[in-house]
């Protein structure tokens, strides 16, 4: 009987189970599978996201390059570490970094999968292509040597501990991605991301212009390491198309509602920050407009002033140009008695959640054009009308952010212009050092883009802040530092680049900047 017992048990066992196991795969996939999710990822809501975040990590918009630039500081030792190079805060120079690759670096780089190999994509693939250039050189420019070829490539490649590739070699390769990008770019092909392009909803004659402006741009970045390389791109960029009309301006579009995405990242940050009350003395952060820049704007009877500046008084933001008044860098801890006083950004331009972001300007062509003018790379126009364009260009923008018409009106464009020409005499140092300064208040409110250009060409001629225990020496620096993460989960690659750049220090220059 046992013998018997044991012989039939397990059959018997087996059929049963079977039958128990197919009743409970029935339904099984549908069960298990999360209604809110989708397997197959749509590529243009992809290349969205990778929009939005490229636009908000490219650069770290808020105190930090904010005070290095000497736009603003605080007297919070935290908020104020950009114009204070407090040395306990060193280590927020790595958020950038840390952020950028999971985010807008992986994103692009799932979109080029997706549709490189696509003859009906053409477009699709040069506009991604392009956006990745956009974000690797924001990051480059602030790091120097990063992850590049191998970045983005865990899930594809199984690579966890990316290589850095030297700043040079990322700048050669960025510049033939632009120019490879802007040749493939064709109207013949209808394909685009339409709607889901933030920038230019697929417009493809813009997206060219787009990528001959950043080879303008990056291209006048060698100036000082390969100045024969600078003038082939320069001059390859302009005959290409740069961007010089208003209605060209690369910009990312936002609203004023739904999620934090959706908003502008500068105003986010800064309303957030410090000015959400809007009462000009709870400022959260204890930010305000730095003393540099604002006695530079009155000194100058700049117009902007009034456009990107306001002083509460009772309670009522006030443009009047003769209250403006910036905060000194130097106040060591203490809320000042005073600290109404001090002139802080308008909600209504700078703070305005659904203002476009602008990324490339017809003001910054028009500048980085005049400097090749000067330079003899440029002989169709002149440096001066390019220098005045700028200006005019640079003021008119304050429109699209503002979304009125008129913010500045034309009398005092025209009345600043004409007090401020472009000297006939002088050096050419003179000369660049005037469009520069124009750069610093015409690219306002990006930050980077002016910190860029002035590691290039030392101009506005800053005064660095000596605050006391700061980590430079009284120095503006000259570079991010890697987040910390990277000495311990990525270390061979990070040992091998900072033997090749320099220490990872805040004075040690990128490639680019000799």
């Amino acid at each position: 009987m046992k013998q018997l017992f044991s012989k039939y048990t397990f059959p018997l066992l087996a059929a049963c189970s079977m039958t128990l196991f197919t009743a409970c795969d029935k339904d099984f996939a549908e069960i298990n599978t999360n209604p809110n999710a989708v397997s197959v990822p749509t590529t243009a809501y992809i290349f969205s996201k990778a929009l939005y975040d490229g636009a908000a990590n490219s650069g770290n918009k808020g105190s930090l390059l904010f005070g290095l630039m000497q736009y603003t500081t605080s007297y919070n030792d935290v908020e104020g570490f950009g114009s204070k190079y407090t040395a306990s805060q060193v280590n927020a120079t790595g958020g950038v970094f840390t952020n950028s690759y999971p985010n807008q670096i992986n994103e692009i780089g799932e979109v080029i999968k997706a549709v490189k190999d696509d003859p009906t994509k053409v477009n699709l693939y040069a506009t991604a292509r392009i956006w990745r250039v956009y974000c690797f050189s924001r990051l480059t420019d602030l790091y120097g040597d990063i992850p590049y070829t191998d970045a983005g490539q865990g899930y594809n490649l199984s690579i966890f501990q990316p290589k850095y590739d030297s700043q040079s070699a990322i700048y050669a390769d960025m510049l033939k991605e632009l120019e490879a990008s802007a040749t493939a770019l064709t109207i013949a092909n209808t394909t685009t991301f339409g709607n889901s392009d933030l920038i230019y909803q697929g417009n493809v004659t813009q997206w060219k212009k787009f990528a001959y402006s950043l080879m303008l741009r990056l291209g006048m970045r060698l100036t000082k390491v390969d100045a024969a390389a600078a003038q082939s791109w320069v001059t390859k960029a302009i005959a290409g198309g740069v961007i010089r009309e208003y209605a060209d301006i690369a910009k990312m579009t936002y609203t004023s509602g739904g999620q934090n995405i959706n908003k502008n990242p500068i105003a986010w940050q800064l309303l957030n920050d410090n000015y959400l009350r809007a009462d000009g003395t709870n400022n959260t952060e204890g930010g305000k407009y730095q003393q540099v820049f604002i006695n530079s704007l009155k000194a100058n009877n700049d117009p902007r002033l009034s456009a990107l500046s306001v002083v509460y008084v009772n309670g009522s933001a006030s443009s009047d140009e003769s209250i403006q008044k910036g905060m000194p860098a130097t106040i060591n801890g203490t809320k000042p008695s005073d600290f109404i006083t001090y002139s802080e950004p308008k909600q209504t331009t700078v703070l305005k959640v659904d203002a476009p972001l602008l990324l490339f300007t017809a003001a910054e062509s028009n500048f980085l054009l005049a400097e090749a003018a000067l330079r003899g790379w440029y002989s169709a126009e002149t440096a001066t009308n390019l220098y005045e364009t700028g200006i005019r260009a640079s003021m008119k923008q304050w429109d699209l952010i503002s979304g009125t018409t008129g913010t500045i009106a034309q009398a005092r464009i025209d009345s600043y212009v004409a007090a401020h020409a472009l000297k006939t005499t002088g050096t050419v140092a003179t000369q660049t050092e005037q469009i520069y300064n124009e750069v610093w208040v015409g690219l306002f409110p990006d930050a980077q883009e002016v910190y860029n250009n002035y590691r290039r060409t030392g101009y506005p001629a800053l005064t660095p802040n000596v605050y006391p225990g700061n980590a430079t020496g009284g120095k503006i620096f000259r570079r991010f530092l890697y987040p910390v993460s990277e000495q311990t989960l990525n270390r061979t690659s990070y040992n091998e680049a900072v033997q090749r750049q320099g220490l990872d220090d805040l004075l040690t220059r990128v490639w680019w900047d000799k």
